[in-house]
């Protein structure tokens, strides 16, 4: 098995009406790290977590622990790599909490006996209570859904998470409690975000993103704090490092 959990060669996607989304990415993650991708509004970085477990296809190369990601391989594929998307709309849609987490797991033929376990897990890891398993998604506050679609997504146990604006419009208390879920996580992930304090306090690493490119890769404070570099690419040094 490959040391990596994701290489990204020379990775290239222009959207229908011609916009140039990807241009050459190349970018390697290790297992268990965590990395942040940072960049102003249409930098590209939704588009590359996206590309991970086949949800969008460009030119070039994804290799998945190892494997190369086509469409021979997607099912076991999506069985490493799991999405969070910004949305919890997005990601629910099921009449209970159980359902909408049983479903991924379902998907992939794990056995009925196992799903009630998994969901059980996956609410404790997301920080939720097991009485939400009867609840509607959709009655829950914002952070409350944000971390049920977390739990969807962890129920399929994954090795890789891709997480886009994980604490976007979350209030203070709700976003603290999800940083916390984040930071016990054991998966590789990929958090795309603007919450530049969420990555200060738990990705090591900081990847620079701005017109489908990658402009700067490196430990997270060292780029964060280069004023120069987050001005030319729409960023503010954090005021934790001002």
């Amino acid at each position: 098995m490959s040391d990596y959990a994701v290489r990204i060669t020379r990775l290239s996607f222009t959207y229908p009406d011609g916009t140039k989304a990807l241009d050459g990415i190349d970018l390697d993650v290790s297992g268990g790290e965590r990395i942040a991708i940072v960049g102003p509004s249409g930098a590209g970085k939704s588009t590359l977590l996206l590309h991970l477990n086949g949800v969008l296809k460009g030119s070039g190369t994804i290799r998945i622990l190892g494997q190369t990601l086509d469409p021979s391989n997607l099912l076991q594929i999506r069985r490493q790599v799991g999405i969070l998307f910004q949305d919890p709309n997005d990601q629910l849609f099921c009449p209970t909490v159980f359902e909408d987490i049983a479903f991924g797991p379902m998907n992939l033929s794990v056995p009925a006996g196992e799903i009630p376990h998994r969901v059980e897990k996956a609410l404790n890891d997301s920080g939720l209570d097991y009485s939400f398993r009867s609840r509607s998604s959709h009655h829950l506050s914002l952070g409350e859904r944000r971390r049920v679609s977390l739990a969807t997504v962890l129920a399929m146990e994954p090795a890789i998470l891709g997480m886009d604006g994980p604490t976007s419009n979350l209030d203070p208390r709700n976003r603290r409690h999800l940083i916390e879920v984040i930071s016990g996580l054991t998966a590789a992930l990929i958090i795309a975000t603007y919450d530049l304090e969420l990555v200060l306090d738990v990705c090591s690493r900081t990847v620079v993103m701005d017109r489908g490119k990658i402009w700067a890769d490196g430990e997270t404070k060292a780029i964060l704090s280069d004023a120069q570099l987050m001005e030319a690419h729409g960023l503010e040094v954090p005021l934790s490092l001002s």
